[in-house]
């Protein structure tokens, strides 16, 4: 399917011959990059403005640290901020930092520079045994049990901060939005880590589900905020894209109420579903394996500019849907339509193209 079609007038003298091919030319060039619906691809979806972020940050993830350093660097000096992913509870409920990110190739990466670097704090819980509670609401139900126990768990945020030698702090609590309790007592926490992150001139990045929307909070002024622009489809659902132009631009109207800087974040890679019910994350390396094993091309859908396609293991389909760099620059493009905004990928590791990225 051809986008835009270009007529080139050709006068009868060689002058303007040439003018035309050369207001032509300029032409191709400005909608390649204006354009975005038709430059990538030529499944367009639509017309969509082209504007560049205003600043870029991603996460590296401590089990796939050396893969997530890799695409770091072929992103050369793009990213202004790297969040470290992340420090969590063990079975005592005292946060700790994965090895992985604690290994000479992650320090000396820090302090080389270049970039912002933040410690991600999750809810995520290490059990005795070995397993794990991932979003674990209950760990949060006692750390904001009262005044003196949050003020432990602030103190203990900012220390595990300072002792790593991040420039901030980023609150990832998830799946708190069903509890009234625990998300009225979240804001009076973020409030208590912003004065005393400032008190200890650290930055404070505050990331939030789009669930955060749908109860009302009133988030104090000081943090970055960072919104999940995915999960529109997941582990949670049947098979469909992260994310799609009607729900980026559905949260883009929804983030405006709040304060300060915002940041959207986009995710890389995809999952994959079994119709015998299993389902898991693949990144963009894994999904195109995958093709080439059982021969199939991957088909780009039109809503979300996602790679999709089937194949059958052992008698049982299964369906990936994956994104790839031109998804990516349609979503940053969808997202910055209207004006510049921040980006933030979820996550580093396993991607192809990372390097042509806008």
């Amino acid at each position: 399917m051809v986008c835009d079609e270009f007529v080139v007038v050709e006068g009868e003298e060689a002058m303007r011959s040439r003018i035309s091919m050369i207001v032509f030319l300029m032409s191709l060039l400005i909608v390649s990059v204006a354009v975005l619906g038709c430059s990538f691809t030529s499944e367009c979806s639509e017309k969509v403005v082209y504007r560049e972020p205003k600043e870029r940050a991603a996460w590296v993830a401590y089990w796939d640290a050396d893969s997530g350093l890799k695409d770091l660097g072929r992103l050369d000096g793009k990213v202004k901020k790297v969040s470290f992913f992340g420090a969590y509870f063990d079975e005592d409920e005292y946060l700790f930092v994965p090895k992985e990110l604690e290994s000479e190739k992650v320090a000396a990466l820090r302090r080389k520079g270049g970039f912002e670097t933040y410690l991600s704090v999750v809810n995520d819980k290490q059990n005795g045994d070995g397993t794990a509670i991932l979003k674990d609401v209950n760990v949060l139900r006692r750390m904001f049990a009262d005044e003196t126990v949050m003020d432990e768990h602030v103190d203990e945020i900012i220390a595990l901060t300072k002792k790593g030698g991040y420039d901030g702090v980023e609150i990832d609590y998830e799946r708190i939005w069903k509890d009234e309790e625990v998300s009225r007592k979240f804001t009076d926490f973020l409030a208590k880590v912003q004065a005393e992150a400032s008190k200890k001139k650290l930055k404070v990045r505050v990331v939030l589900e789009p669930a955060a929307f749908t109860a009302p909070a009133k988030f104090p002024e000081g943090p970055e905020y960072v919104v999940m622009f995915y999960n529109l489809y997941g582990l949670h659902s049947g098979p469909g894209p992260k994310a799609d132009a009607d729900f980026i631009r559905n949260l883009l109207t929804r983030i405006e109420t709040l304060p300060g800087e915002v940041s959207v974040a986009l995710a890389t890679g995809g999952c994959v579903w079994s119709d015998d019910g299993d389902k898991r994350f693949v990144s963009e390396g894994e999904a195109k394996a995958l093709a080439i094993e059982y021969d199939v091309k991957p088909q780009r859908d039109k809503a979300s500019q996602c790679l999709v396609f089937q194949f059958a293991r052992k008698g049982v389909q299964n369906q990936v849907w994956y994104a790839d760099v031109n998804t990516l620059n349609y979503w940053i493009s969808l997202a910055g339509e209207k004006k510049p905004v921040n980006i933030s990928l979820w996550r580093l590791g396993g991607n192809v193209d990372i390097g042509k990225l806008f």
